[in-house]
């Protein structure tokens, strides 16, 4: 029997061929965030320069990455991911190539973070997830989402130690360009997506307007507490990612351990985020979101009330790790359930602008921190209980309730 006979062949083959070309895009723009902390470090010895100069370049990234993500999202709405992918794949691949001609730190603000900031926009999640979430039919999508989001946690699991091994063979300015090099591969990854599926069930000329989907949304007290509660995912994960590194060599630990414990984040992230996927199918996201928090808080308090050992780093980078990327299929699963699909990487992309802030400070606030007080221990504490208070804004969520009118 040949695929125009066999409808489930053909559903389940665009659904892999889809879910694998996306997923490679977020293995290569998660892998690359990920590994940035690497390079804390030596790029400040190399140029003498406080933490908190190359702390601020990589919170700009984040928060650039926030404040477009909203109009990339609602660009790729309208005319499809593809070309949204494209130009993030760009200015990504760009910005790691003109890293090592940034001599000042404003020059070093604009490429690693103002470039890359917009490639992220592009290439992460909102583009990625909502891409495969309109790709793919209901029954397949939480299976999907899953694996599009364990090909990300890969993607931070094995560009770790090709940055680490690029740095430590060429010097940090000739593994970034090397980098900037690999991240051109997103450009025929987008080029073979397929082409734009319609939302389920609707006709684009009756689908809701930009207008009234924003007024939907920014009138509902759940899109707000969805909202509010990402911001300490942001947070937690930026600071953790950049200054990690940093952290265990202040403790005079090796670089291996930091590299190690990183990449256990990332391989443990992988399983997490996978499951999370799937439990999206079975249990009520803004339950499992109030666990996942909660397992947040308690892994960080943990940490820091023990003697720093590569022990401790090591199951506390399992417990983070299994915790890391969860969130983002949870908050897609909500906002897809309570808005529907038709304008989802918009209304994804500005839940996620509060991500970034709260990755925002993570970051420039561990670089901050640690150079006034020559300690991280504030910042630690600040993780915890932003991580707390994420967990208890879900319970009120109103997850189970009809969808907004014309949602669907």
């Amino acid at each position: 029997m040949n695929a125009a006979t066999n409808p489930r062949k053909t559903v389940t083959t665009g659904y892999l061929v889809l879910t694998v070309l996306a997923g490679m895009v977020l293995f290569l723009a998660l892998g690359q965030r990920h590994s940035f902390g690497l390079y804390l470090v030596p790029v400040t010895t190399d140029w003498n320069w406080p933490r908190e100069t190359f702390s601020l370049a990589i919170a700009l990234q984040n928060l650039i990455w926030g404040a477009a993500q909203p109009f990339s999202g609602a660009i790729a709405d309208r005319f499809g991911p593809k070309p949204v992918m494209f130009a993030g794949g760009l200015f990504y691949a760009l910005g790691l190539a003109a890293m090592h001609y940034a001599g000042s730190g404003l020059a070093f603000a604009l490429v690693a973070g103002l470039l890359i900031g917009l490639g992220l926009s592009g290439t992460g999640f909102a583009i990625v997830y909502g891409a495969v979430g309109r790709g793919v039919s209901p029954g397949d999508r939480p299976r999907a989402l899953a694996l599009v989001g364990a090909l990300g946690g890969a993607g931070q699991f094995l560009m770790l130690p090709a940055n680490q091994l690029a740095i430590d063979a060429w010097g940090w300015p000739m593994a970034s360009t090397a980098m900037g090099l690999a991240f051109l591969a997103v450009i025929p990854l987008a080029a073979a997506l397929p082409a734009k599926r319609p939302p389920d069930g609707a006709d684009a000329a009756a689908a809701r307007s930009v207008q009234a989907a924003l007024k939907a949304s920014f009138g509902d007290k759940d899109f707000w507490l969805i909202t509010v509660g990402f911001l300490s995912c942001g947070f937690q994960l930026a600071f953790i990612a950049t200054h990690l590194p940093a952290f265990l060599a202040d403790a005079r630990l090796p670089t291996s351990v930091a590299t190690t414990a990183l990449g256990l984040v990332a391989l443990a992230n992988i399983v997490g985020t996978y499951l999370f996927g799937l439990w999206t199918g079975r249990w009520q996201k803004k339950v499992l979101s109030f666990w996942l928090y909660l397992g947040r808080t308690l892994a960080i308090l943990a940490f820091v009330s023990v003697p720093v050992s590569a022990a401790s780093v090591y199951a506390f980078a399992v417990a983070m790790g299994f915790l890391w990327l969860g969130t983002v299929p949870l908050v897609n699963g909500l906002l897809t359930q309570i808005y529907g699909l038709r304008h989802l990487s918009m209304l994804f992309g500005i839940v996620f602008f509060s991500h970034q802030v709260g990755s925002f400070l993570g970051v420039w606030l561990g670089g901050a921190m640690f150079d006034r007080y020559q300690s991280y221990a504030g910042v630690w504490w600040l993780a915890a209980g932003l991580s707390l208070l994420s967990a208890i804004v879900h319970l009120p969520i109103r997850e189970m309730r009809p969808a907004v009118p014309s949602a669907a």
